[in-house]
């Protein structure tokens, strides 16, 4: 656990201001949002903030005082791109990631019980999704705590929206064993899954294996099998996000070494028989609701 008062920080990194979500210089007095514990999702790359993360989020942000996040510095450079005014100074942290005590998460919800909002942020995306940030969810939950999730960008999401995968019936894993049989094991299980199912098969790597990951993927998969790869989601210039069958994935290595090392990448594999993507209209047609006469949407 890192303690509030070791982090009141009186610089922080530059931050060109151009950056933030709003020109607008920083108020005076700032109103804090209703209590309750905010889901602040964080930028995934370069892409300027205000092209992935909406206006409103920076109004709550300006509000908070007191934040769980998963890495104390990364949080208030975050915090500065959004707002170049904000005094990090006068904000209190602390650190939840796989090194802190889980006995002390209810110590950090403790502003929630004197009526003031917390913000929870991970180091990058949507927190509490495939993040420690869930531990903090579950016991603000248990107090009954209100949990107010915030819009922003979700790689997961995002990537199953580009695969041209089944986007009705899908799962995500986290990640897949690192010990090599176990993991050919589980491979094979999601692939029988998707093709019984008919459903798309998400998981993660640690980025510097990424190419070892997508080697091993294109070698063990069944050669009709899609593997999808998206990688750098929301980063202007490098983002890439390509779906092909295993045996075209193999292929291209063959010829080329992946360049996937050290950038976030999601992977996702399809097995099924594509009926469920093509035919999903058929199945739930958009038809007006008995006396409404919009159509649904």
């Amino acid at each position: 656990m890192v303690k509030p008062e070791s982090l009141h920080i009186a610089s922080a990194d530059p931050v060109n201001p151009a950056d933030a979500l709003s020109p607008s210089a920083h108020e005076s007095a700032i109103p804090s949002p209703p209590p309750a514990l905010y889901l602040i999702p964080v930028g995934m790359s370069d892409a300027p903030l205000g092209d992935v993360l909406p206006e409103g989020n920076l109004n709550i942000v300006r509000g908070i005082r007191h934040f769980i996040v998963e890495n104390v510095r990364n949080a208030r450079r975050f915090l500065k791109r959004c707002d170049p005014a904000i005094d990090i100074s006068a904000l209190s942290f602390h650190e939840l990631n796989r090194h802190t005590d889980t006995s002390q998460v209810n110590t950090f919800l403790e502003p929630l019980r004197h009526g003031e909002p917390v913000g929870l942020m991970s180091d990058a995306g949507c927190p509490a999704v495939a993040d420690p940030g869930a531990i903090a969810v579950a016991a603000a939950q248990r107090e009954g705590f209100r949990v107010k999730p915030l819009v922003g960008p979700s790689s997961i999401l995002m990537a199953l929206m580009a695969s041209g995968f089944n986007g009705q019936g899908f799962a995500f894993h986290g990640y897949l064993p690192i010990d090599e049989g176990e993991r050919a094991a589980t491979l094979r299980r999601l692939e029988a899954e998707s093709r019984r199912h008919d459903m798309t098969q998400i998981f993660i790597e640690t980025p510097y294996r990424n190419d070892r990951m997508l080697r091993f993927l294109a070698d063990t998969l069944s050669p009709q099998t899609m593997l999808c790869v998206a990688c750098d989601i929301t980063a202007p210039q490098s983002e890439s996000i390509r779906s092909m069958p295993a045996a075209r994935w193999r292929a291209l290595l063959d010829r080329k070494a992946p360049d996937f090392d050290k950038r976030p990448a999601i992977f996702l594999i399809y097995a099924g028989s594509g009926e469920s993507v093509h035919q999903s209209k058929e199945k739930h047609p958009h038809s007006p609701r008995k006396g409404d006469g919009r159509r649904r949407r």
